[in-house]
């Protein structure tokens, strides 16, 4: 097998080839058709996460065809297509799996994080946290639903029943939530880097009502706000957006240092709060017959395994629109 390995924070990857491994129990092997490239895993690369597991194989928006499987597993068949998200695994045994918040577990494992993920041609999985995917699907489409599409369908949920919904930070996971937003009549005020023209055009295009600067007030009150950008900065600004009891959402796992700000912005109960990784419920919901992911259509642009470390340099500098994915 090959793989773009991390073997050194704030490095570039290096391909390396490998002996493809084979699934222990309660594993499968993924032939691996495409992996999509999430700002998580820039988040790796540079060292903004604790503990990276090194040397380690960046991703978590795999898409594969299984190709082996490990003793007693009965959920998964040959030849099937799945999705590997960022969950790798949770123990089932603390407080938090017990109470149906796998997200939170206490001994959980991430792909591409503390175990190999999807910057490869195959990849071990766990055969119970995996998503069953259609196989008539176009692979690549599919991949940056697995992360941006999960985390922004995650995010949608804690900000609850928002008619006027801001999303800041228009990037892989605001176009796709944007497109679920106006499935269900939802009205989509999208925020950019400011003077950034080509996004809000995109953001328009994808029907948002509004779109404008991350610096520009909204031309009415928010119902509810969801910060997908790692900026900090952007916390006060969308808690002066949104409208008395409205709710902040932070939809990433990393972020800048929020700066201060007057009490006067948070009262009149308004909300901060943080969405922390993903369920297997979550997946359920999203790819399950007639879920949200069906009326989806990602932006992507292609970019061959070898070429990884272009596809983050690209997402790093904000010259995507949608989704880079690796197609090995």
């Amino acid at each position: 097998m090959r793989a773009m390995a991390l073997q050194a924070l704030k490095s570039p990857l290096v391909l390396v080839e490998r002996e493809t491994p084979r699934p222990r129990p309660g594993q499968a092997l993924l032939r691996l058709e495409a992996c999509g490239v999430c700002r998580t895993d820039l988040h790796v690369v540079d060292g903004d996460l604790p503990d990276v597991r090194l040397p380690i194989v960046p991703g978590h928006e795999a898409v594969g065809i299984v190709e082996a499987l490990g003793e007693g597993v009965t959920r998964l068949k040959l030849g099937e297509r799945v999705g590997a998200p960022w969950l790798a695994q949770a123990c089932g045994r603390c407080p938090y799996c017990g109470a149906g918040r796998e997200n939170l577990c206490d001994a959980p494992e991430f792909n591409g994080y503390t175990r190999d993920g999807g910057y490869a041609t195959h990849m071990i999985v766990e055969a119970d946290f995996v998503v069953p995917l259609p196989l008539k699907a176009d692979a690549v489409a599919l991949a940056p639903l697995l992360c941006a599409g999960l985390i922004g369908w995650r995010s949608l949920k804690a900000a609850g029943p928002a008619q006027a919904l801001g999303l800041y930070g228009f990037g892989a996971a605001a176009h796709i939530a944007a497109q679920v937003c106006r499935a269900k009549g939802q009205d989509v005020y999208a925020f950019t880097r400011p003077q950034d023209a080509k996004a809000q055009a995109f953001a328009r295009s994808l029907g948002a009502t509004w779109a404008g600067g991350s610096n520009e007030p909204p031309p009415a009150p928010l119902d509810a706000a969801i910060i997908f950008a790692p900026v900090g900065d952007l916390v006060p600004l969308a808690l002066r957006a949104v409208r008395k009891g409205g709710r902040v959402v932070c939809g990433g796992i990393h972020m800048s240092d929020i700066p201060s700000f007057p009490y006067r912005w948070l009262w009149e109960e308004r909300e901060i709060r943080s969405v922390a990784n993903l369920t297997r419920e979550d997946g359920a919901e999203f790819f399950g017959g007639g879920g949200a992911a069906m009326n989806v259509k990602t932006a992507t642009t292609r970019y061959a395994l070898e070429d990884a470390n272009a596809a983050l340099a690209d997402l790093r500098s904000g010259r995507l629109e949608g989704a880079a994915v690796l197609t090995p």
